[in-house]
């Protein structure tokens, strides 16, 4: 099925949808296996994992596309694109959309800062006109191919200008023709609910954990009306959850004592389909070049 199609009516339904942040095709396939609706790949785990650097603008578009295609190649559910700024001025984002709709995505997000981006958590960014990202926005709308292609819209103008001037732009931003709207880093509860309240559309929210935003409730942010609740950081848990077992495996001289942090051979193969795999290779592979599949013991 396109996973364009799946897309566009969760933004036009009266639900909120919990969104996860994922980096590469296996915690993609973790989240679709968990029942996520909606899966977003994140540019700050992928300059983490792909590269081993901060979200500062250093992974370069071709990266990030070819990312959101072994994702798309692996998992049935819409995935969004995070594009940073799109890689350029208003021709770069046409690139840029026809590159991520090509691999599959169903959506991108392209932010209205000075390249090169911050993670919209970090404080030293700068932030375009608001006429260049209309531009940058009238781009990308023309570009895709499908009308059912997502093009969110983020401002990072709250941490810059100030709360009045990120709406003011988010409003410039929708009537430019952005199906979502995103307004990065508000820093209390009280500013959640003015961008809630004064932005009458599609809205995601960046549930993102130890940043500048305040911890709310996704019960309460779906009250509020936000259409996306998007949490971001599956990186740290990922990282908390591989720093302690490395430690800990670099002290123990039994694999025994590890059994509970670890997945076993064959639940794993299961996880990434290796059946499925089998089923082909006796389908298309001459008997003679085929390898068994069972594990071998250890002496």
């Amino acid at each position: 099925m396109n996973t364009v199609s799946q897309l566009r009516p969760l933004i036009e339904d009266s639900d909120s949808h919990f969104v996860l942040g994922v980096y590469d095709a296996m915690t993609a396939r973790i989240g679709e296996a968990a029942g996520f609706d909606i899966l977003f790949l994140t540019g700050f785990g992928v300059a983490a994992t792909l590269v081993g650097v901060p979200d500062i603008g250093l992974v370069t578009m071709s990266e990030s596309v070819d990312v959101c295609r072994h994702i798309c190649d692996v998992v049935t559910r819409p995935v969004i694109a995070d594009a940073d700024t799109g890689y350029g001025n208003a021709l770069s984002v046409r690139r840029t959309v026809r590159a991520f709709e090509a691999a599959g995505a169903a959506g991108l997000q392209l932010e209205d800062q000075v390249a090169p981006k911050r993670c919209g958590h970090m404080p030293g960014k700068q932030v375009i006109s608001t006429d260049e990202m209309v531009g940058k926005l009238g781009s990308a709308l023309d570009a895709r191919r499908n009308d059912d292609f997502c093009i969110i819209a983020r401002t990072d103008a709250r941490s810059v200008e100030s709360l009045a001037a990120a709406i003011e732009r988010a409003h410039a931003y929708r009537a430019a023709g952005a199906d979502v709207l995103f307004v990065e880093a508000p820093q209390s509860v009280v500013e959640m609910e003015q961008i809630a309240s004064e932005l009458n559309c599609p809205l995601i929210f960046n549930w993102s954990y130890d940043g500048v935003t305040p911890h709310v409730s996704r019960n309460w942010l779906t009250g509020l009306g936000y259409k996306f609740i998007l949490f971001p950081d599956v990186v740290f848990a990922a990282h908390r959850a591989l720093t302690s077992f490395v430690q800990q495996l670099g002290e123990t001289d039994s694999l025994d004592l590890l059994a509970e942090q670890m997945t076993g051979f064959d639940e794993f193969n299961d996880f990434v389909e290796l059946r499925h795999w089998r089923d082909l290779e006796s389908r298309y592979v001459d008997e003679a070049q085929r390898q068994p599949a069972t594990s071998q013991e250890a002496p």
